[in-house]
């Protein structure tokens, strides 16, 4: 592994942390974005995302045609390690310019390409991923929400969940299933939709947080055009496959506090048994090396990704295991630092909660790292069916029809 950049790279960095540098302020902690509505956060967030475009830092790795740059996957990583040291504006755009338009530039037809792929990356048009359902989470081809062939339309009936940023994005991508008499995985198409579409109802869910950037979307006799159908009819999940594991790869390394914020906490925090700092309480020390290592095993891990990605190389199975590794040391810390803040535990308002909450913030959200882009159990399938070559699952559905499969009713 090479820890250094190259003098191109070297050069990159620079010009991307200058303009970060009169673009955005030094990440503050999450005060800072609580004190501002929705409507203005996100309107500072177009604000930053038409700048990031015209400095062309938003597609570095897209071709010209789409508005990037045609770099390599390495300058998109430097910028990314740039950005995260600043406020975070680009967080309305993940999920669109990570996962559906990038789906939209590998399936769409030209002139969509041109329609919709600007827009989106200057931050003018917001997309949303609607894939999960209430019975199908994990199992995606196990979908209901049903598109029959009406003339040159297709009419939706169904519902989605969990659905990130619906309630504020114009368009979204959609799977939905227009053959039950086959597998499940076969019966599947994808289209792309106008969320104002005339019955498309899109309601928030109050998050325990307090937040509400999840949605409940229903889909009542919406009309989709045909032309708006991205891949074959039938071939819905080959074209999902594309869009899942640009998820994976972009909630892999998702942030929240750390080892670090952990070992601050127990230097302020007395030890239980009333002597000393809890740094100094062999338990919780015993905790924070484990944390130790697997945070540098996975930063390791990402240094060998790095190095392949700036030779031009493909990555290896390492990238696989970042978010089981992150997801769950991420609940482990906030757990575990709630517990050592006893009775101020509870309290989640950043003025007067120890460290500004980032605990408790973190702690809300964080069993949803372990869903986000594949549950653990759905990854360490992944990671053991094709990066160690072990068999298969035993699936009781293989060969069966959509229609026939038991519902338990």
């Amino acid at each position: 592994m090479d820890f250094n950049d190259t003098p191109e790279e070297a050069a990159f960095r620079a010009e991307a942390r200058k303009f970060l540098e009169a673009n955005l302020a030094p990440k503050s902690g999450a005060r800072a974005q609580a004190e501002s509505s929705e409507s203005d956060f996100m309107k500072r967030c177009k604000a930053y995302q038409k700048k990031k475009a015209e400095a062309g830092f938003a597609g570095i790795t897209w071709q010209k045609e789409h508005g990037g740059r045609a770099m390599a996957p390495i300058f998109n990583v430097i910028f990314g390690q740039e950005e995260a040291k600043f406020e975070g504006l680009s967080g309305p755009f993940a999920i669109g310019l990570g996962m559906c338009i990038p789906t939209m530039i590998a399936f769409a037809s030209e002139d969509q390409k041109k329609r919709y792929v600007g827009p989106a990356l200057k931050g003018d048009e917001i997309w949303c991923q609607l894939f999960s359902e209430p019975s199908a989470g994990s199992d995606v081809a196990g979908l209901k929400t049903r598109a029959v062939k009406d003339g040159d339309d297709w009419v939706i009936n169904g519902q989605k969940v969990w659905t990130s940023g619906a309630h504020y994005s114009d368009y979204g991508i959609l799977l939905v299933r227009t053959n039950p008499d086959v597998e499940k995985h076969k019966g599947l198409t994808m289209f792309f939709l106008d969320m104002k579409s005339p019955g498309v109802e899109v309601r928030p869910i109050h998050q325990m947080s307090g937040g509400s950037n999840f949605n409940e979307v229903y889909f009542t006799d919406v009309r989709i055009p045909d032309a708006q159908r991205l891949g074959e009819v039938g071939q819905g999940w080959q074209v999902a496959l594309v869009t899942l594991m640009n998820e994976r790869l972009a909630v892999g390394g998702s942030p929240g506090p750390d080892y670090s914020e952990a070992m601050e906490l127990a230097r302020r925090t007395p030890a239980p048994s009333g002597k000393g700092t809890l740094l100094q309480d062999q338990a919780f020390r015993a905790q924070l090396a484990d944390w130790f290592v697997s945070a540098e095993g996975y930063k390791l891990g990402r240094f060998r990704t790095i190095t392949a990605l700036s030779k031009g190389q493909t990555p290896g199975p390492e990238s696989s295991i970042g978010k089981i590794l992150n997801a769950n040391r991420l609940q482990d810390i906030t757990n575990a630092a709630i517990e050592a803040e006893d009775h101020f535990g509870i309290i989640s308002d950043d003025a007067i909660a120890p460290m500004d909450a980032v605990f408790q913030q973190s702690y809300m959200w964080a069993p949803g790292l372990r869903i986000a882009g594949g549950t653990d159990e759905i990854l360490k399938n992944i990671i053991a069916e094709r990066v160690l070559g072990l068999p298969q699952d035993v699936r009781v559905d293989k060969g069966v029809a959509y229609k026939d499969l038991p519902t338990g009713r």
